[in-house]
């Protein structure tokens, strides 16, 4: 098998399309582990959390309900999760640099419906100042 791109996910989408987190080199590092190896805490400055919230669009609904009789990836949605989740983690990054932070441990999200309006993404974890052992 050689030559020509490898056919899939990628080809279709683009990467910034269906993933998410952030690049190599960030002032406020996010891990969804307890600690980070090679690293200390020095302090924790306590809960940290990014929200939004977005409303249905009427489209993408009726898209999405025709896609789900003939079966396979819902990509209009799958994008709007992405860009919510990342608006999100944003906001997370912007509140712990705010307090003062370098990183945030125990990343997670929550996604929940909000009054049968729209999607809630709420992503939170612990704001820490960690140091290099």
């Amino acid at each position: 098998m050689r030559g020509g791109p490898v056919r899939g996910t990628l080809d279709t989408m683009g990467i910034d399309e269906f993933g998410g987190g952030q690049g190599p080199a960030p002032e406020v590092l996010v891990v969804t582990t307890n600690d980070v190896p090679g690293h200390q805490v020095r302090e924790v400055i306590g809960e940290v959390f990014g929200l939004t919230v977005r409303s249905r669009h009427l489209g993408s609904q009726i898209g999405a309900g025709l896609k789900s009789l003939v079966g396979g990836e819902l990509r209009g949605l799958t994008k709007t999760l992405v860009e919510t989740r990342n608006q999100a983690m944003e906001r997370l990054v912007e509140q712990a640099r705010a307090r003062g932070a370098n990183a945030v441990l125990a990343f997670r999200f929550d996604v929940t419906e909000a009054a049968d309006v729209g999607t809630e993404v709420c992503a939170y974890g612990t704001a820490v100042v960690v140091a290099r052992e």
